[in-house]
């Protein structure tokens, strides 16, 4: 298989995994050469199950941290100032200018004509609503509804993307 095929393939598997929760299986069979699969393997030398939760994020920065257990102090004496019955089904995301993950996902959302709704978790505004909804662990972070992801890759993308439908 030729090397960029089997890149292609390992994509594909890790696409799938992402957008609909299966394993995929890293398989070295018997002859040392390493496969890729979402079954099982009954004759391999080694096996290893990969799972893949998140793609890859920034870690939030020390100062965003502390933004964040100031808000969590403070939460119950606070009211949500932003109304976002309006936002209700529409695409979401947290980011910060100094994200180069982020940077990449406005890139692949505004390529494929993807309406959304920008956060910049830097003002106080944007700061705030990522905390409210549970913005922990880094950026960029997409939600619609209920739904969300975590980082950045445009497989993972493409299957949050068309679960949507």
């Amino acid at each position: 298989m030729h090397p960029f095929a089997r890149v292609a393939v390992v994509l594909a598997l890790s696409a799938a995994s992402v957008a609909f929760g299966q394993a995929v299986y890293k398989v070295v069979g018997a002859d040392g050469r390493i496969s890729y699969t979402d079954r099982p393997p009954t004759d391999a030398k080694s096996t290893k199950e990969v799972r893949i939760a998140e793609a890859p994020s920034t870690p939030l920065p020390e100062s965003v941290l502390k933004y964040q257990a100031e808000l969590q102090k403070s939460l119950k004496n606070r009211l949500s100032q932003m109304d976002h019955a309006d936002t209700k089904g529409a695409l979401t995301l947290y980011s910060a200018v100094w994200c180069g993950y982020c940077t990449r996902a406005k890139a692949y959302l505004s390529a494929r004509g993807v309406a959304y709704r920008e956060v910049d978790i830097d003002s106080p505004a944007g700061g705030r609503e990522f905390y409210e909804v549970g913005g922990k662990g880094g950026i960029p972070l997409l939600l619609m509804d209920k739904r969300r992801i975590r980082g950045f890759s445009a497989e993972s993308y493409d299957g949050f993307l068309l679960a949507k439908k």
